[in-house]
Order: structure tokens, then C-alpha cells, then sequence
């Protein structure tokens, strides 16, 4: 049986379109339609419900230590406050998950992983867990919530304290406050825009999401939905597990290699890394040059010739054309390079372009 996060209710309430995804009810899209919502995080701003997502802490004088062997980036240097993103790798060198890393304090670490993999992430975590360290699945009791666009600072800034709001990206406030509302404040995004994810006790999450909502309004705030989320997250060539990456995919055949540190001594799926050798494909953007849309687990050719898979593919709102993600082999993967995805018994062009599609204007 599906789960309800805690703005479950909100969600009938603004409309939402409520549909089971990653154990949850959640909705699809509101009234105003995915290419409204998505329009509004790259102009405005949009309101999402992520409290699906997980969140685990590693507590304990070895915390630092069991991050670095289990995680593909290393986080010796991290300072309190900073978040650090890392795929988590098998023995093979495949993707179990990727996830956000913050540091609270040298022996106190906060992990939000994805809603999909969280019992099998808690779970490896578990299994390699060592010393003086806890790994502890918390997610119950955390609501979340992502604040996405140009305008979010503007909204956040009516309802926090300036010196509670972080500055730089991919870092947090643990003790901030929201209207009124104990929060983590997080300058991060899945949706390639400048914004905010914020935590908190699951039981404030509906009275937090009304307060934005009032906040928002002058700026065009609107609720946003999955489908929006996915459109806006391809558009800036934000991998998505089980897309992108799965047990079978590297880190670094995912374009993930800036969080890859295979200079560390250690850690779990180094040795499988290593033993797959000079990489033989890897992801690359297509942008769709004839008609149709290419959607995932669409096959790739040059000529006759069977290059790869689609990883993920849409029309893009902003950009207002198609574009998919691929794992293309290694000779194909040169920016301009002509290929043909097959779109239900049709060949569609499509030219490998360089990664994001979509880079916000700073």
C-alpha cells in the first residue's frame, strides 16, 4: 500500500492530480498542467513536496570514516555546513544510489538519499556500517519541502532571517527557522535554478507549505507536481536514478566523474572501477533535429549500427524542443555527431550535443 507524505491533505486541497510513485501518493501535476508548473520554477517560482525522499544520519567518531568507504567522493575537507553530492557504488562498480551529504559536525553527518532506493540504501549503509559510527533511517519523521526559481530568495527572505538564509550553493543552515518553523535550509535543487529544500518536523510541513504559498504570492508562486519536476531536472541533465544510473552503470559512464575521487585509498566499488578499464561509453544530451519525442529505453543507431540507449527523453518547456539523454558508445560521442533513436518502429534524428541543455543565468 502506497504511503501519504504529511502535505497528502494540501495536496487535494491546491487540485494536485495524486498518483502512486516510489511508495507514495504524490501528485502528478496541479490544475495549471506540468508545462505551467515548469514555466513558473524557470521564470518565477514553483512549491514541490518532496517529503518522499529519505534522510539518514551517521553519528559517531567514525562517521567521516565510513562516508569515505562508502561513498565515491570524499569528504575529508568538508566544512560544517557544506553539502557534498556522492554516488554510493557496489563491488562492481555499478550505482546503488546517489545522494546529498551535509555535515552538521565532525562526528554528525545528514544523508538524503532517494525515496525509490531508501530501504536498500539504509540497508547497505548497515551492512558496511564499522567502529564508533550509527547509520539511522529518520525519514518518518522529516517533511520536506523544495522552494525552486528565481525569485525563491525573494520569497524566503519574507519569512527568515537573512543571516538563517545560506549564501552559497550546496550548503545549510541546520538551525534555521521558517515562519516561525524550525528548519534545515538547504541552497539546493533538483530543477537547475537557483532555490531552497527545506526540513522539518513532518507534522510542520502543512502549516510551512500555507505560509510559502501566502509568501509567494505577488511573485507567481504556484504548486508544482512530479511531471514538472522530471521536465525540469532533464532539461538541466540532472541524472535520475534508475535512468541515468542503475546497478550496472558506473559513476563515471554517467558523467558523475567530479564526485569520483579515485585518488582516495579506498572505498567500496574502487576495485570494480578499476577493472572495467578505459570506459566504452558513457551519457551524452541528443537534441532532437527531426520530428517526434524520444522517450527512455529508446535504441540508438548510426546508420545500422546499434550505438546505444536512451536514458531519458522529453519535449522541453523552456527550451521548446525535445531532447533525450543516452549511453552511447565511446566513438559516438562527440558533440555533433548524427544518430537515429527508434521511436516505436520509426527513426527519429537527433545530434549529440554538449551537457546541460538548459544552464540558469547567474
Amino acid at each position: 500500500m502506497e504511503l501519504k507524505t504529511p502535505l497528502y491533505d494540501i495536496h487535494s486541497t491546491y487540485g494536485g492530480k495524486i498518483v502512486p510513485f516510489a511508495g507514495y501518493l504524490l501528485p502528478v501535476q496541479y490544475g495549471s498542467g506540468v508545462i505551467a508548473e515548469h514555466m513558473a520554477v524557470r521564470k518565477d517560482c514553483g512549491l514541490f513536496d518532496v517529503s518522499h525522499m529519505g534522510e539518514i544520519t551517521c553519528i559517531g567518531s567514525d562517521a567521516l570514516k565510513n562516508l569515505n568507504h562508502l561513498l565515491t567522493n570524499d569528504f575529508t575537507s568538508m566544512k560544517d555546513g557544506q553539502a557534498r553530492y556522492s554516488p554510493m557504488c557496489n563491488d562492481g562498480g555499478g550505482v546503488v544510489d546517489d545522494l546529498i551529504v551535509y555535515k552538521i559536525r565532525d562526528d554528525h553527518y545528514f544523508i538524503v538519499v532517494n525515496a525509490s532506493n531508501k530501504d536498500k540504501d539504509y540497508a547497505w549503509m548497515k551492512a558496511h556500517e564499522f567502529g564508533d559510527a550509527v547509520f539511522e533511517d529518520i525519514s518518518e519523521t522529516v517533511g520536506q519541502i523544495a522552494l525552486q526559481g528565481p525569485k525563491a530568495h525573494e520569497i524566503l527572505a519574507k519569512l527568515a532571517k537573512a543571516e538563517e538564509i545560506p549564501e552559497k550553493y550546496y550548503s545549510a543552515v541546520f538551525d534555521g527557522h521558517v515562519a516561525g518553523v524550525p528548519c534545515i535550509i538547504s541552497k539546493t535543487g533538483y530543477t537547475g535554478e537557483d532555490g531552497y529544500e527545506l526540513y522539518m518536523a513532518a507534522a510542520d510541513a502543512p502549516a510551512l507549505w500555507e505560509a510559502l504559498m501566502a509568501a509567494g504570492k505577488e511573485e507567481g508562486l504556484i504548486p508544482c507536481g512530479l511531471g514538472a519536476r522530471d521536465t525540469l531536472r532533464l532539461e538541466a541533465a540532472m541524472p535520475l536514478y534508475g535512468h541515468e544510473m542503475d546497478d550496472d552503470i558506473s559513476p563515471l559512464e554517467a558523467g558523475l566523474g567530479f564526485a569520483v575521487k579515485m585518488g582516495k585509498e579506498e572505498f567500496v566499488g574502487k576495485e570494480g572501477i578499476e577493472k572495467r578499464g578505459e570506459l566504452t561509453r558513457k551519457r551524452v544530451g541528443l537534441k532532437v533535429t527531426g520530428r517526434g519525442i524520444i522517450r527512455e529505453h529508446e535504441n540508438v543507431f548510426v546508420g545500422d549500427k546499434l550505438v546505444g540507449q536512451t536514458t531519458s527523453g522529453t519535449h522541453c518547456p523552456y527550451l521548446g524542443y525535445p531532447v533525450a539523454m543516452a549511453l552511447l558508445d565511446i566513438a559516438y560521442t562527440e558533440v555533433g555527431t548524427q544518430v537515429e533513436a527508434e521511436v516505436r518502429g520509426r527513426r527519429v534524428p537527433a545530434e549529440v550535443v554538449a551537457l546541460p541543455f538548459y544552464k540558469r543565468q547567474k
